[in-house]
């Protein structure tokens, strides 16, 4: 009968050395994979990061601004606020200022008789700056030339 007991129970045997092998290499692929992201092996977030450092670093384009004499232009009868006082600055390629400013007279005009015509409610509109930007940028160009002029900004845009 004893011999029989023998049998019928199981021999415990077994070792924990392929549980313990199993969290090891668990925990190292799992160390081994973030690094992989991380450093942009894989899905590749590094090279981006490397290419907005290498955008950042490398030279600006060479560009000069003029400067425009202020403009007050009236709006007309009948308004609260009848005066615009407008100032701006053209964004030119550099070594193209004097040729720009040889036009000023030209481009303070296209923009005073632009700016005259505009409605007032139209100007009051706090979304229309960018509107009557694009539009003065685009008659700026067309008097001096779109090789010329990169763009229009707006330094004093007041209503008094």
């Amino acid at each position: 009968m004893a011999e029989e007991q023998e049998d019928t129970e199981p021999k415990k045997k077994s070792s924990k050395l392929p549980l313990i092998m199993g969290l090891v290499l668990a925990l190292v692929g799992g160390g081994g994979g973030f690094f992989a992201v991380q450093s942009g092996m894989i899905l590749g977030a590094a090279p981006q990061e490397k290419q907005m450092v290498s955008k950042e670093t490398s030279a600006l384009p060479k560009v000069a601004f003029v400067p425009m004499d202020p403009l007050l232009i009236s709006l007309g009868r009948g308004a609260d606020k009848t005066h615009l006082r407008f100032q701006a600055q053209l964004e030119v390629q550099a070594g193209h200022e004097e040729d720009v400013a040889a036009r000023l007279p030209r481009v303070i005009d296209v923009l005073n008789s632009y700016l005259r015509a505009v409605e007032l409610s139209e100007i009051e509109d706090p979304s229309a700056l960018v509107r009557l930007r694009g539009q003065m940028l685009r008659r700026v160009q067309m008097v001096v030339g779109e090789d010329y002029v990169k763009d229009l900004l707006i330094i004093e845009f007041v209503l008094t």
